[in-house]
C-alpha cells in the first residue's frame, strides 16, 4: 500500500492515472472550489454594470437618434412652413399628447381586458371564451382608420373620440393573452393548492396571477406598441399627437416634416417596448 493511501488519498488505479490534487479532490466530493461556487471579488459590480448596458444602452441610442433629428430640423435648410410645423414647442406638445392618448387606452384596456379573462377562465364561464374572444377579433377585424373614424361620428371627434377607438383596437392582445396565460398553468398546481385548503380566490391571487404574469405583461407590451402606430392615425379626425406632424406634412406636402414625425414616432414604439420590456422581467416571478 502506498503512502497516498495511507494518508486517506484515493488510492490510483494504474500507474499512469493522474494523481488528484486536494483541491480537485474536494471539488469531486462536493467541496469548495476556488473557481466555483465562490462570489468572485467584483462580481456584483460586473452585475450591475452588465444589466445597466441592458437596460440604458438602448434607450441611450434611441437618445443620440432624438439628438440628431433636433440637429437636422435646426441646421437644415427648411422653409418657413417647414420650420412653423417643426417648432420644438410643438414636438413636445404633440409627443405628451400621445403619451396620453396611448397611455390612458392602454389602462383601460388593462382594467377592461384582465378582469374578463380572468372571469372567462373560471370553469363555470368556459363556455363564453369563444364568444369573448370573437367579440375581441372586432376591433382588430375592422381597419384603424375605420375604428377611429366610427368613435369619432359616435362619440366626438378629437382626444376622447381616439382614446375609445384605441381601447377597442388594442382589447384582443391583452384579452387573449390573458386567457392564455391562465389556460396553460399546469392543473395539478390548482389541484394541489386547492388539496391544501386554498380557497379558489387565494389560488387565484397567490398561484394563477403570478404564474400568468408574465404571459399578460407580453399582451400589455404588445398592445401598447400597437396603440402608439395606430394614436396617429387619430390625427384624422383633430386627436392631436405625433400624427398631427405627420397629418400637417402631408397637408403641406412637405416631406421633411413627415420624415421627423414618423421618426418621433417610431423612437416612441421603440422606447415604450423597451420599458415595458423591463418591466415584464422585473415583473416576473423568480424561476420561471
Amino acid at each position: 500500500m502506498s503512502d497516498r493511501t495511507l494518508v486517506g488519498d484515493v488510492p490510483p488505479h494504474g500507474e499512469d492515472e493522474a494523481f488528484l490534487g486536494n483541491d480537485d479532490a474536494l471539488a469531486l466530493v462536493g467541496g469548495t472550489d476556488p473557481t466555483r461556487g465562490t462570489r468572485q471579488p467584483g462580481s456584483r459590480s460586473m452585475s450591475v454594470a452588465v444589466k445597466a448596458r441592458r437596460y440604458l444602452g438602448f434607450p441611450a441610442v434611441l437618445a443620440l437618434v432624438c439628438v440628431a433629428v433636433g440637429t437636422y430640423v435646426a441646421r437644415a435648410d427648411l422653409d418657413d412652413v417647414e420650420r412653423r410645423l417643426l417648432t420644438f414647442d410643438r414636438i413636445i406638445d404633440a409627443t405628451l399628447v400621445h403619451l396620453q392618448l396611448v397611455g390612458i387606452s392602454t389602462l383601460a384596456v388593462i382594467v377592461l381586458a384582465v378582469p374578463l379573462g380572468i372571469l372567462v377562465t373560471r370553469p363555470a364561464a368556459t363556455r363564453l371564451t369563444p364568444v369573448v374572444v370573437a367579440l375581441g377579433n372586432l376591433g382588430q377585424t375592422v381597419p384603424s382608420l375605420g375604428v377611429i373614424v366610427l368613435f369619432a361620428i359616435l362619440f366626438a371627434p378629437g382626444f376622447k373620440g381616439a382614446v375609445f377607438a384605441l381601447v377597442v383596437y388594442a382589447f384582443l392582445p391583452i384579452l387573449r393573452n390573458t386567457i392564455v396565460g391562465l389556460q396553460q398553468i399546469d392543473p395539478f398546481l390548482i389541484e394541489s393548492a386547492r388539496g391544501m385548503g386554498m380557497s379558489n380566490g387565494t389560488v387565484l391571487r397567490s398561484i394563477e396571477l403570478p404564474l400568468a404574469v408574465p404571459v399578460i405583461l407580453a399582451g400589455v407590451r404588445t398592445a401598447a406598441v400597437i396603440n402608439v402606430g395606430t394614436a396617429t392615425i387619430g390625427a384624422f379626425t383633430n386627436a392631436g399627437g405625433l400624427g398631427g406632424i405627420i397629418f400637417g406634412g402631408i397637408v403641406q406636402s412637405r416631406t421633411p416634416v413627415i420624415v421627423v414625425g414618423s421618426i418621433l414616432t417610431a423612437v416612441l414604439a421603440l422606447l415604450l417596448d423597451h420599458v415595458l420590456g423591463v418591466v415584464e422581467e422585473v415583473l416576473r416571478p423568480r424561476g420561471l
